[in-house]
């Protein structure tokens, strides 16, 4: 028997529970693996909210790291005691052990640890597609990272700066603005009482930036498109403080012929060869030092509720990570 984390109705932190169940042995490509680390990330709020709908009841959480326990029938190139760690692939990662399939799974090298690797798989991985996928950042750039002091904003900044751009980052206090400067920030903005288009045309004398990535949503959306110089992008890839909404898609010509998406790790990981360049360059950035993975909180997997919570009341920097 194991313990896992599920909820069977959508709502606040307090749907979430604790159950007891049974794993069977894992079938052909697949692995059992037992959890030391599990990775708290903002995209589990909305799926245990009913933003994200998803078939009830359900498990929750999309990142891990641990031990191979068993191996299923046709599983090549893993086995039993190799560490790894995943993001994506199907939810349940807020368990005791898992069934798991072997294509979703990376070796964790030496140097990294377990909750390192927890904490980084999915934030960090989503960093790797948006500064080197999405839009290829390049040296002598500046770009904006709405939520900069989050935990996929912290990651994406110091890769950015590793990159050779000027960062600017939007946070919500002078405590976060400091956290920001130590990440790779080269100017921060507090959001609440600073004009955010204002001082981007004053940071960049008018230019304004070929990218804004914004994980905020409704609350920053039209000002980050105004942020935009003409034929800029827009990576809008998260909505922590809802959905953005219908609006008219003329706006996007009208201020300059300006590109948006809505990406997502799981369709630029979608291919293992994908999944594992992701893997290998996150790991080297961390390894080389570039990229600092800050476990500013952790929480034991039981007391998941809380963590949502100290999330969503946005008492929380950094990455979260859930211990076993």
């Amino acid at each position: 028997m194991t313990h896992v984390i599920r909820f069977e109705k959508t709502g606040g932190p307090e749907v979430l529970s604790w159950h007891e169940v049974s794993l069977g042995k894992p079938g052909p490509g697949e692995v059992r693996i037992r959890h030391t680390a599990v990775g708290l990330n903002y995209i589990d709020t909305y799926q245990r909210s009913g933003l994200y709908p998803l078939p009830l009841p359900s498990g929750l959480g999309s990142e891990a790291a641990g031990v191979i326990e068993e191996v299923g029938p046709g599983v090549a190139g893993l086995k039993a005691g190799d560490r790894v760690a995943y993001a994506g692939g199907p939810l349940g990662a807020y368990a005791e052990e898992r069934i798991m399939p072997a294509e979703r799974l990376v070796p964790v090298p030496q140097g990294i640890g377990d909750r390192e690797a927890a904490a980084m798989m999915l934030k960090g991985m989503t960093a790797w597609y948006l500064c080197r996928r999405t839009h290829a950042v390049a040296a002598g750039e500046t770009i904006l990272v709405q939520a900069a002091a989050g935990g996929v904003g912290l990651i994406l900044c110091q890769w950015a700066k590793h990159l050779g751009a000027t960062v600017i980052g939007t946070v919500g206090s002078e405590e976060k603005a400091a956290l920001a400067r130590k990440n790779g920030c080269d100017h921060t903005i507090l959001y609440r009482r600073e004009d955010l288009v204002a001082r981007v045309d004053e940071i960049t004398r008018g230019q304004k930036l070929p990218v804004v990535y914004d994980s905020v949503g409704k609350d920053s959306f039209f000002k980050s498109l105004d942020c935009l110089r003409p034929l800029g992008l827009l990576a809008s890839f998260g909505q922590s403080s809802g959905a953005i909404g219908p609006f008219d898609i003329g706006m996007l010509a009208a201020k300059g012929s300006l590109f948006l998406t809505r990406p997502v790790l799981n369709h630029y990981t979608a291919r293992r060869e994908d999944l594992l360049t992701a893997a290998r360059e996150l790991f080297a950035v961390v390894s080389s030092g570039a990229v600092k993975i800050a476990i500013n909180q952790t929480y034991p997997l039981r007391e998941a509720a809380q963590a949502h919570r100290d999330l969503q009341d946005r008492k929380t920097t950094g990455q979260t990570v859930l211990t076993l």
